[in-house]
């Protein structure tokens, strides 16, 4: 009896260890490679360190646009850095909205490691930086976030005014996601929950959510999961491609969905 016992605590703690080994190694890609900067695509942009607060300084651009009445405050996916976001901000560019984007820590040249409440409080940062430092008002401020980054957005928005949420190609949660890739694993061992489901029907403001069907990395039915859960006023728009590219494959398209909900919000 004894044995089993010991036997069966091995395996659970053997579980645990594989369950976080997991959650270290398959959450957050980190590049710290710039490459790039919105000088390659013709854009004037202020190259900017801010401080988080617990004091670690993280990179962001800040794009002007003398044509905007609305920025956008863009957070980005769990994978490489700012620099792999110009093909997209060129097309947010035309809006038109000015642009803020930030490397989460651990991304970029930012300092420290990335984590859950670690992104969280870098959005803030950036929140911060936006009415503090460039002086713009709340309620001119529009928070997008592509894939992880839409859990990210989802936080900030829950908590602080904004004018509006951009999310796209965001997850539900993390344990949704769990079941989809790992459908063997006993979720509520993860400690990590980016759980936009449980704070979207907190946020009041305009919400817009853009999800391939083709999406190979976070399923459709999760955007959609997230969608029904919005409260009202929110708009779903349904396009083709892949996780990454998916606008590359309308543009045009693309543009006018997103030129057509920030028109609306005046």
């Amino acid at each position: 009896m004894i044995r089993i016992v010991v036997y069966s605590l091995i395996v659970v703690l053997l579980m645990v260890g594989y369950v976080k080994y997991l959650e270290s190694s398959n959450i957050f890609f980190p590049s710290k490679k710039i490459e790039y900067s919105p000088s390659s695509i013709s854009l004037s942009f202020q190259d900017l360190y801010i401080q988080t607060e617990d004091n670690l300084k993280i990179n962001g651009w800040f794009i002007p646009n003398p044509e905007a009445k609305y920025t956008l405050l863009f957070l980005h996916g769990n994978a490489g850095n700012i620099a792999d976001r110009l093909d997209k901000l060129k097309l947010l560019y035309q809006v038109p909205v000015n642009i803020f984007i930030v490397d989460y820590r651990g991304y970029g040249r930012s300092q420290g490691k990335p984590s859950e409440i670690g992104l969280y409080l870098d959005a803030q940062a950036a929140y911060r930086y936006l009415v503090n430092s460039e002086n713009i008002q709340p309620e001119n401020i529009i928070v997008y976030g592509e894939s992880l980054g839409g859990a990210v957005a989802m936080d900030l928005a829950s908590a602080v005014k904004v004018k509006a949420l951009i999310s796209e190609g965001a997850f539900s949660s993390i344990r949704d996601m769990a079941r989809v890739i790992y459908p063997w694993m006993p979720t509520f061992l993860l400690s990590v929950k980016f759980d936009s489901l449980a704070k979207i029907n907190k946020i009041e403001e305009p919400k817009l959510f853009i999800h391939s069907r083709d999406d190979e990395v976070v399923p459709f039915n999760l955007g959609q999961k997230l969608y029904n859960a919005a409260r009202e006023p929110k708009k779903f728009y349904q396009l083709s491609g892949g996780h990454n590219d998916a606008f590359l494959e309308v543009p045009e398209e693309y543009l006018a969905v997103i030129e057509q909900f920030i028109n609306r919000l005046d």
